[in-house]
């Protein structure tokens, strides 16, 4: 193990670290305080730089960290370990279990006295120590979620490496990283850092062979194009096939599946930000010298665009590019044609695809008026937006989900495309309505295979709603105002209103006041209110 010479016996600040020790409620500026407090400064910014925040604020989305927590859950030989509030713990692990992860996550609890005394610190680090098994695992990640980030606990000084199992820190708090799918680059990019600096210094491990040995074999010989951004897993062959006739390959893609992909991703000779939000993984692609092109192959005019930039970082002759942008646009075309789309759709999600989702749309005959992504603008999307901004498209980044609500009432598409509470809003309203990630980012979306996948999903949704809007009228009104709950409820009585040409009646002349003895007072036989229950129940009767 190697040496850690300057552990801490306690945060920065422990009066800050009191501040949020008992939980993450105190909201979002008590937290980014303390954790200024705590020396968390230099962190914060880089993730404010990195991770522009909107105007409102941050878009509404589950709990960043999960980003961060997925991409670790699908390495192998990969641990993660989570230092959070225990109902922020239990939230993050059913949700990723609940996405197909089958496997363990570590979890380091503490209390108001760990928290200000610094033992926390000492519990992560003698958890990583435990965990750190070379016959089991090539990294540990350890993730800060908002209260240890908040109160300053440096995972940056624990141990680099542990037994040659590395050792990797990360800061994930809700208050600084906007949306789950950057909190994918978070992790991402501090592991293409570590496995960078790992190069530099020698010889490192080849990423694994694949099954089709002669395929592989022949790819190995092309300079490859690292694909950036988690994608359908057809995606990278069709790819793959738009690249052959450039003489380049599909090199491992970004998040990696193992540690030593990190290797072959960093060795290639173009990097794509497919995903354009991946701030600081095409950081760490630019430091290793590579180029990085943004959008990405779908329909005709993006596919034709993105060889093109493709081919010149890589340095392709301009007659190969042109052959290779001739054979793949002819397939393209004739799938397009043969899937026509022809109905309005907005466009609205988080997963960081959704401009080239509209693009590939609108080139099958859709149209497309409103396009929102809870990802931020960067350079690495401004061709995709500049391309739909010139057919007429609103694109929204960081869009709240009031803007995206609000586009679709005002549109009134035949389809909208959204998360899981603008598909609720908009099916009560009578529209149809998907969700982007179960049905739009589980298909292929480049290439030939691309073109031809949406067609089929907007003619089933678009050719039933009709039947809907007649559905949803048939239900108006069930489970709204009096009708919500359960069980039968007695009618209102309405009180009659006074006319205009009514006089309202005089009002009852007070009784003249008594100089007598009162007489002893006499309760009521029978409570009013017992005869007054029971004439709904009559009227009820009556009427069936």
């Amino acid at each position: 193990m190697r040496s850690d010479d300057h552990l801490p016996t306690k945060p920065p600040d422990a009066a800050a670290t009191e501040s949020v020790a008992g939980g993450c409620h105190g909201g979002q500026e008590t937290l980014l305080n303390a954790a200024r407090a705590a020396g968390k400064t230099a962190a914060l910014e880089r993730l404010a730089e990195d991770y522009p925040k909107g105007p409102h604020d941050q878009p509404q989305s589950m709990c960043p960290a999960f980003g961060s927590l997925r991409v670790g859950l699908r390495m192998r030989r990969t641990a993660t370990i989570l230092s959070g509030s225990a109902c922020c713990v239990y939230g993050l692990t059913f949700t990723s279990h609940f996405y197909g992860a089958r496997r363990t996550v570590g979890y380091v609890p503490f209390n108001s006295e760990t928290l200000v005394t610094g033992q926390l610190y000492e519990d992560i680090r003698n958890a990583v120590v435990e965990m750190a098994n070379p016959e089991l695992y090539d990294a540990v990640v350890v993730i800060n979620l908002c209260v240890p980030t908040a109160s300053g606990i440096p995972l940056d000084r624990l141990p680099r490496e542990i037994e040659g199992v590395r050792i990797i820190g990360i800061d994930v708090p809700g208050f600084g990283v906007p949306t789950h799918a950057e909190a994918k680059d978070v992790l991402a990019g501090a592991m293409l850092r570590y496995a960078r600096s790992e190069a530099e210094q020698g010889p490192v491990q080849r990423p694994r062979r694949q099954s089709n040995q002669q395929a592989d074999q022949d790819a190995a010989e092309r300079p490859t194009v690292s694909l950036i951004g988690e994608l359908f897993p057809a995606d990278p062959v069709g790819i793959g096939a738009l690249l052959e006739p450039l003489g380049l390959a599909v090199g491992p893609q970004l998040p990696s599946r193992e540690w030593r992909d990190l290797y072959g991703a960093l060795d290639c000779r173009v990097a794509a930000a497919v995903h354009p939000f991946y701030t600081a993984s095409v950081r760490e692609f630019q430091a290793a010298g590579r180029p990085v092109v943004g959008s990405g192959p779908v329909g005709v005019e993006a596919t034709a665009d993105w060889l093109q930039a493709v081919g010149a970082a890589a340095g392709v002759a301009a007659e190969r590019v042109d052959a290779a942008k001739a054979q793949s646009l002819a397939a393209i075309r004739a799938v397009l044609a043969a899937n026509p789309i022809k109905a309005r759709i907005t466009v609205s999600g988080y997963e960081g695809s959704e401009l080239l989702v509209a693009r590939l749309l609108i080139e099958a005959g859709a149209e497309v008026p409103y396009v929102g992504t809870a990802c931020p603008k960067t350079p690495w999307s401004e061709p995709d937006r500049a391309w739909l901004a010139a057919q007429g498209t609103h694109v929204q980044y960081r869009a709240a989900l009031e803007q995206d609500l609000a586009a679709m009432r005002e549109v009134k598409p035949d389809l909208a495309l959204g998360t899981t509470p603008l598909v609720q809003a908009a099916k009560e309203e009578g529209v149809p309505a998907i969700y982007f990630t179960n049905m739009v980012s589980a298909r292929p979306l480049f290439g030939p295979a691309g073109a031809g996948a949406l067609a089929g999903i907007v003619a089933a949704q678009t050719r039933g709603r009709e039947r809907f809007r007649q559905m949803t009228a048939f239900f108006d009104g069930v489970g709204s105002g009096d009708a919500a709950g359960y069980g039968p409820r007695p009618p209102k009585k309405e009180t009659p209103k006074a006319t205009a040409t009514e006089a309202p009646a005089a009002p009852e002349k007070a009784p003249a006041r008594s100089t007598a003895k009162p007489k002893a007072q006499v309760k009521p036989k029978a409570p009013a209110k017992h005869k007054a229950q029971a004439e709904p129940q009559t009227a009820v009767q009556e009427g069936g």
